[in-house]
């Protein structure tokens, strides 16, 4: 059975939909399946959830969704989900008399 990169390959021309940039050859592994709905496991036989976008255009299609969603969120208390203090003691470390003091 065919991957779904292989399958949308076989669907589609190996054109990036966004760059309209064509790939053949050895470039041919720049063009990436992305799926319309975020969902990976999402994959129709007919390709409706893909499309072929080479790499800067896909990382960029991710990156612009991540900004759309803006900073994660917590359900209880509108607490950031991130609890990781990786400067928590640099005060101290830097000789501040507010030692360790996180902001």
């Amino acid at each position: 059975m065919d991957s779904y990169r292989e399958q949308a390959l076989k669907l589609y021309p190996w054109i990036c939909t966004r760059c309209a940039r064509e790939f053949s050859g050895k470039r041919l592994q720049e063009l990436t399946v992305h799926h319309r709905d975020g969902n990976h496991d999402n994959n129709p036989k007919d390709g409706s959830n893909w499309e072929l976008l080479c790499v800067y255009c896909h990382d960029n299609e991710h990156a612009r969704l991540l900004e759309q969603q803006g900073p994660a969120k917590a359900s209880a208390g509108n607490k950031p989900v991130a609890t990781h203090q990786p400067f928590a003691a640099l005060g101290a470390l830097l000789g501040n008399k507010d030692e360790g003091q996180s902001t």
